[in-house]
């Protein structure tokens, strides 16, 4: 599989800015183990969002704006370890659609899960919403 820094450089318009999004997270991911670490540690990320109109659905359907999900953020990348690998993406219209495996570890758990995040941009190009569909193994 290809690792996200091997397609960012090949991807323009929207496909890159999620790709970007991508990247972002998982630097801010592990800058967020440093001390001092806080909500306005997300700014890279604000700046490819349109924050002010931002809807993200998570994988249980739970519905969260900007301040939401950058609280949601905080708390789950202080504790977590996460990295991915890129499997495809596909842009139609003002969606782009990226497919992931993901992998997480928070305390003793550890995941592996396929994504598919879907992207909506607004009129002046900054990512609006975000659904998340996810698959995984089924529990031993």
């Amino acid at each position: 599989m290809t690792e996200l820094a091997e397609v960012l450089a090949t991807h323009t318009g929207r496909s890159r800015t999620v790709l970007e999004y991508a990247a972002t997270t998982g630097r801010l991911v592990t800058d967020a183990k440093a001390p001092g670490f806080t909500e306005a540690g997300w700014a890279p990320l604000a700046e490819l969002v349109d924050t002010e109109n931002f809807l993200r659905v998570g994988a249980f359907k739970e519905e969260m704006d900007w301040a939401g999900y950058v609280a949601f953020l905080t708390g789950w990348a202080t504790t977590s370890e996460w990295e991915c690998t890129f499997k495809r993406i596909t842009e139609h219209g003002d969606l782009v659609f990226l497919e992931l495996e993901e992998r997480s570890v928070v305390g003793d758990f550890r995941s592996v899960v396929n994504s598919l995040s879907v992207y909506q941009f607004s009129d002046d190009g900054r990512i609006r919403r975000l659904d998340l569909y996810l698959q995984m193994a089924l529990p031993s």
